[in-house]
């Protein structure tokens, strides 16, 4: 029987899993991050780059892993619906969800000693640029929004130009990509943020660390006003 925690994508993924990898191993060699692996695992929301990527790495494509899966939902779907409450008919979905809202985003260059290269982003608070669509895992997270990566300090995790969902109410562990906003207020109508990977907090600050270039550097507590988690990339 398979984990509780394990979403139904992934279990299908498993099935293409390369037999001299472990699935951590697997996600590595794909180059996808640790905060989308551990993301699909749980809610099930992998972008279509993501699946492409990981089914590339195995020898296959995301066309044979779809073909897979719609013989596998034609088989398992009921005849009809028995009644109210019962199992519903197939291709009977529920109410769409809410768009994410995108917030701007743009160099605010950078942050402590210059010569460092510690990168800045900019994150607007006024209304959002854009809606898109919002992924199953944040469906009852109104507070969650996407902002567009704008520096390539977390490469090669993410790189410029695409886009990332943060939630700011699911819960933070080391390991964690994150957005950490600053007291210091940017020009106009915005937040100075750090997009990071958390190392570990302290009792006087976060310890984060950026990959272009690769630093491990602390924040004190008191320049901190909040630390929202990235869930992962948006298609």
């Amino acid at each position: 029987m398979a984990p509780a925690d394990e979403s139904a994508i992934y279990r299908d993924l498993m099935r293409f899993k390369p037999d001299r990898l472990t699935p951590n191993a697997w996600a590595v060699k794909a180059g996808v991050s640790r905060t989308v692996w551990a993301d699909m695992k749980r809610h099930g929301n992998p972008s279509r780059r993501t699946l492409e990527k990981l089914l590339a790495a195995a020898g296959s494509s995301l066309a044979e892993f779809e073909a897979l899966r719609i013989g596998a939902d034609t088989a398992a779907a009921p005849a009809a619906a028995q009644g109210v409450g019962e199992a519903r008919r197939r291709g009977w979905g529920g109410a769409p969800l809410a768009p994410l809202p995108l917030r701007s985003s743009s160099l605010a260059g950078e942050w402590g000693d210059a010569a460092a290269g510690i990168e800045l982003m900019l994150v607007g608070s006024g209304d959002p640029i854009d809606h898109l669509p919002r992924p199953q895992s944040l469906a009852a997270e109104l507070s969650a929004y996407a902002v567009t990566i704008v520096d390539k300090s977390m490469w090669p995790r993410f790189r410029p130009g695409r886009r990332v969902a943060v939630s700011p109410r699911s819960p933070i562990a080391v390991g964690d990509d994150v957005m950490v906003r600053l007291r210091t207020r940017g020009e106009g109508q915005g937040d100075l943020v750090l997009l990071k990977e958390l190392v570990r907090r302290t009792a006087d600050g976060l310890e984060l660390r950026q990959f272009e270039p690769d630093i491990t550097f602390k924040v004190p507590s008191d320049e901190v006003t909040a630390v929202e988690k990235v869930v992962g990339e948006l298609i």
